[in-house]
């Protein structure tokens, strides 16, 4: 159904990117203005040890209430939206049979119920052919990884799967109707690195060739792969026929959606996940980061992550904070003040995970004593973060060289004192843009440049990313924070 709006009136796109807690739907202008946002949260449960799931009903509803409350707010007609990009969490698992229905519930990125099965594949021989063929050496949460789990724990699953999807795909196709991934995604196992393509070898080296048939087709990020049903428009008070583009890998899409798509950008989430990631045009393999295929071909991000960022500062702020402002305790913590680290405790930031290969038991408060107080607390956690964030980059520092300052995003990167511990941790300069949330207006981009309002990524980045901070690593240290990481990493190993 062809789409016509008001005479005269704005032309917006959507933005719409599902976390792992929240899903967010952005409403912006052709230049990449904010102009309203929706969001719901979603239940996650957790009905064994180390499981993280949630009803993929739950992640629809959750995303159609964000979309009409996004419109709603902005006083937005749903013909007025000229296109509709999604981004969400990879890996994981969103299994659905032939009717489009799902075969059981969602398994998500935080999930570690494969951590047997990741090892497995990823030792010896066999991972080092998989990360030569596909970049990377599964984790806990890789599809590889599920799949074997689902084989050898859920065969009546798998028998009655017909497609795996990721969050986003499933969203897209609640909104459309169609079944596709794209090259972001579906490079969390199954790509060869070089062609960028579903491989056959790939599978074979995983011993997975009979589920060959549930990976879906492969479309381009920016690609109309779609248009709103009504069903979905009544839904969501989008349109009927309104182009969906096939979408990206949130991270992927942040990268976009704060400028940082160059050969040789690096850029940093500051989230659930420490995600480092670097852009280069050709595919760089190594253990101790990801090689994924970028938002167009030709393009490879190499991602350098671990679930151990700032959420590990909400937790502590949720158990201690009694209430605090987050501002007024990161002022409290006397981040840039050398004197400060002088016997000051240590915070691995592993609650949520590590690095591949470390922080086997989980996070510590190393060196606390009774002199220290709460302060001392929060700031060891802010700095241990930092440090792994550091571990991360150092290792895409030895094989890349980065083109500019790194870019910044994630809610770490909202608190101007943390940024700035950041950019003299990494010994780096830092810059943050005007994007509130990158990852939905990397989605909305996409579908600009889908729907032919932009050429490609760097015309579309141009116009609408302002950076609007940009900090220098200050050098009034002396030793104090090499000192400090030396000790950070003897706790690591």
């Amino acid at each position: 159904m062809a789409l016509s709006s008001p005479a005269g009136a704005q032309r917006y796109f959507l933005g719409l990117d599902a976390g792992q807690t929240f899903t967010k739907a952005v409403l912006f202008t052709e230049d990449g203005r904010q102009v309203a946002r929706g969001a719901a949260s979603v239940a996650t449960s957790s009905p064994r040890a180390s499981w993280q799931e949630r009803d993929m009903e739950d992640v629809w509803r959750a995303a159609a209430a964000a979309i009409r409350e996004c419109l709603v707010s902005a006083g937005v007609l749903g013909v007025q939206v000229a296109g509709v990009g999604i981004c969400g969490h990879n890996d994981g698992a969103y299994l659905v049979d032939d009717d489009g229905a799902p075969t059981r519930a969602a398994i998500l990125a935080t999930d570690s119920r494969a951590v047997a099965e990741a090892a497995e594949l990823g030792e010896g021989a066999r991972g080092a052919a998989a990360l030569a063929e596909t970049g990377q050496i599964p984790a806990p949460y890789s599809p590889s990884a599920l799949l074997l789990w689902l084989e050898r724990n859920e065969p009546e699953t798998l028998e009655k799967t017909r497609w795996y999807l990721f969050c986003k795909d499933w969203l897209r196709f609640r909104l459309t109707g169609e079944i596709a991934t794209d090259p972001s995604e579906a490079s969390a196992s199954f790509t060869g690195l070089h062609e960028q393509e579903w491989s056959d070898e790939a599978l074979r080296i995983y011993g997975l060739q009979a589920y060959r048939e549930l990976l879906p087709p492969l479309r381009a990020s920016s690609a109309v792969a779609g248009q709103v049903t009504r069903a979905a428009a009544e839904e969501t008070g989008l349109a009927e026929g309104t182009p969906v583009v096939t979408g990206a890998h949130d991270v992927d899409a942040a990268a976009l959606g704060i400028g940082a798509i160059g050969v040789g950008s690096l850029s940093l989430v500051m989230g659930t996940f420490s995600i480092n990631q670097v852009v280069w045009d050709a595919p760089v393999g190594d253990p101790r980061w990801q090689a994924r295929s970028f938002l167009e071909r030709g393009r490879w991000l190499h991602m350098s992550t671990s679930p151990s960022s700032a959420s590990n500062f909400e937790w502590a702020m949720q158990n201690w904070g009694g209430g605090a402002d987050y501002a007024e305790v990161i002022e409290a913590a006397r981040l840039l003040d050398p004197d400060a680290y002088r016997d000051a405790p240590h915070f691995l930031p592993y609650l949520y995970g590590a690095p591949l290969g470390y922080g086997a038991g989980g996070a510590q408060l190393s060196g606390l004593r009774g002199s220290h107080d709460r302060h001392d607390v929060f700031r060891a956690v802010l700095e241990g973060v930092a440090h792994n964030h550091r571990w991360h980059v150092d290792a895409l520092r030895s094989a890349f060289g980065f083109s500019g300052a790194a870019r910044l995003c994630g809610g770490g990167a909202k608190s101007e004192l943390w940024t700035q511990l950041m950019s003299d941790v990494l010994e780096l300069p830092l810059e943050v843009t005007d994007s509130t949330e990158a990852g939905a207006r990397g989605a909305a981009l996409l579908a600009a440049i889908g729907t032919g309002t932009y050429s490609g990524l760097q015309e579309a980045a141009g116009a609408a990313v302002t950076v609007v901070r940009r900090h220098e690593p200050q050098h009034h240290w002396g030793a104090v924070l090499q000192d400090r990481y030396a000790e950070f990493l003897e706790l690591m190993a």
